[in-house]
């Protein structure tokens, strides 16, 4: 019964219908429940730092609930953004209910759509990655699979990461850096692996056309579905969706650095390089995304077998916590300055020197 504790984290989308249906401020629900109650609960549950045995990976390993849990959330999550852009499109919504939709649907497709995206990009199953891509395309994200992939698992905790936060820079300041840069890596990656496989850009192996292709009919098709108005509500929930995946980003690396040697090459990712959380709350959301140490050590690792490490620098709050405090930069630095290990801020210190 225990693993059935991953059903929690479909109480967004199931707030997110109950919030379409009664309209009004019942829009609120699902960022009232994400970034006011669920952080308040997180400060009362406990960190739990317990690592699985061996016999008890074997077991949750070969478990196929875990993964249907995540498979499950693709018919979830378009269900619920059909019925909330359909009930856009016949309805009359005041302002602060368009809002609230927007935030709504945002969320959902962050939290159950990129989140379990990330989850299901790093699988050895050609069709659950698949899977995976669709995931992002809510947030018109999908080319979040080749920078994260092929970009952030290589450069991360280092400068040439537009996804790791710089010490002292600010989340706003980040958003924008990391938007454009993972945007602008994503097509520099794809060249490069066109190149080595001695491919045109118009190849059918251009994934990064193919997403344009798509996230762009995405748009379409709801406009002539529904109404170009109607788009306009998608593409803001798209920015919602992907500025949750931003501001985890921020969380997940800020002002941590891998020393660089003398052959320019950085020193391998260990679990220093990451920011953990073991609040219990947190993890249950977001399929273990707080244990993101040991997901950067072995990016393989599904997530119901990630581990603790000692070692892993520690969120003071859950990732929930932790991201609505990052939107208040001067509350940010002042509780997590005083955590980001000293040799990492040298590092930084000497870098920005250099520049």
């Amino acid at each position: 019964m225990k693993d059935l504790k991953y059903l929690t984290a479909y109480i967004v989308p199931i707030l997110c219908v109950i919030g379409i249906y009664y309209r009004g401020s019942a829009l609120y629900i699902t960022p009232l429940m994400v970034f006011t109650i669920v952080p308040l609960i997180e400060l009362i549950m406990p960190s739990l730092t317990s690592n699985l045995d061996a016999e008890s990976k074997e077991s949750k390993l070969k478990n196929k609930l875990f993964d249907i849990l995540l498979w499950l959330n693709v018919p979830i999550i378009f269900s619920v953004l059909i019925y909330g852009l359909y009930m856009y499109s016949i309805s009359y919504f005041e302002t602060y209910e368009v809002i609230g939709l927007i935030f709504t649907l945002g969320i959902v497709a962050g939290s159950n759509g990129i989140n379990v995206a990330h989850e299901l990009g790093h699988r050895q199953e050609s069709w659950e990655r698949f899977l995976g891509k669709i995931l992002l395309l809510p947030s018109l994200y999908m080319h979040f699979y080749i920078e994260h992939n092929y970009g952030h698992h290589v450069n991360a905790a280092t400068p040439e990461d537009p996804a790791s936060a710089r010490y002292n820079e600010s989340l706003y300041a980040f958003w924008w850096r990391s938007v454009i840069n993972q945007y602008k890596n994503s097509w520099s990656i794809q060249n490069r692996l066109l190149k080595v496989n001695d491919q045109s850009f118009y190849s059918v192996k251009n994934d990064m056309l193919w997403y344009t292709v798509i996230q762009l009919s995405y748009l379409i098709i709801i406009g002539l579905s529904f109404s170009w108005m109607t788009s306009i509500i998608a593409l803001c929930i798209a920015v919602v969706g992907f500025s949750l995946l931003e501001i985890i980003n921020y969380l997940e690396h800020y002002g941590l650095r891998r020393v660089q040697k003398k052959s320019g090459r950085y020193e391998v990712v260990r679990e220093i390089h990451s920011w953990n959380s073991n609040h219990a709350l947190g993890r249950i959301l977001l399929y273990e995304l707080t244990r993101h140490s040991d997901h950067h050590y072995r990016a393989n690792k599904k997530y119901q077998l990630l581990d603790y490490h000692e070692n892993s620098p520690q969120l003071p709050y859950g990732y929930p916590t932790m991201m609505v405090i990052a939107t208040i930069p001067p509350l940010w630095f002042s509780i997590v300055n005083k955590h980001v290990p000293q040799e990492m801020i040298e590092l930084s210190e000497n870098k920005n020197r250099h520049l």
